[in-house]
């Protein structure tokens, strides 16, 4: 099976290298950026100026390979991928919160941007608190290991040479996002 995806727009931010964004959106409050919605999608964009909060999908463009066993920012101790923010995965779609400041023509002006500019935009997603802030939440080995990222900042974990098109197997020699 095969799944391809098309570019909606473009998310444009200030950052160019990955070591210049912090590891979440939680670090990037009142950064701003863009959102440039490709012409043939902006007529969805209707109706989407009454939410504060959006969801953006993205491809995670510049992430290569991926181990199943990562080491995560915010703990020393190797941890299994999906219980991870890591950037490097079999799939690389990014998900953030962003907050909406306002739609012009086809731009979306956002704040707590925390995505590499350029990065290519796959879906937009309104964020409803009613239906995405779940009662009695736990965060599993996050709970122990704080959950502080404000100044933290991304490292080469966006270059991963594993294998370009699958895993080399378990290890906990390389390093990813918590």
């Amino acid at each position: 099976m095969q799944i391809q995806f098309t570019p909606i727009g473009i998310i444009h931010s200030p950052y160019a290298m990955p070591s210049d964004m912090p590891i979440q959106p939680t670090g990037a409050v009142g950064i701003q950026g863009e959102v440039e919605v490709f012409e043939p999608f902006r007529e969805g964009l209707a109706d989407l100026e009454g939410f504060s909060h959006l969801f953006l999908l993205y491809h995670l463009h510049r992430s290569h390979g991926y181990k199943l066993r990562v080491v995560p920012f915010l703990d020393p101790q190797p941890r299994g991928l999906f219980a991870t923010r890591a950037p490097a995965r079999p799939n690389p779609i990014g998900l953030s919160v962003v907050r909406l400041e306002g739609i012009l023509e086809g731009v979306l002006r956002i704040s707590g941007v925390d995505v590499l500019d350029g990065t290519p935009l796959l879906d937009i997603k309104p964020y409803v608190p009613a239906f995405d802030a779940p009662n009695e939440v736990r965060c599993g080995w996050l709970e122990h290991a704080g959950t502080v990222v404000a100044g933290h900042r991304s490292d080469d974990r966006f270059q991963q040479t594993g294998q370009q098109s699958g895993h080399t197997g378990p290890s906990e020699s390389e390093e990813g996002a918590g």
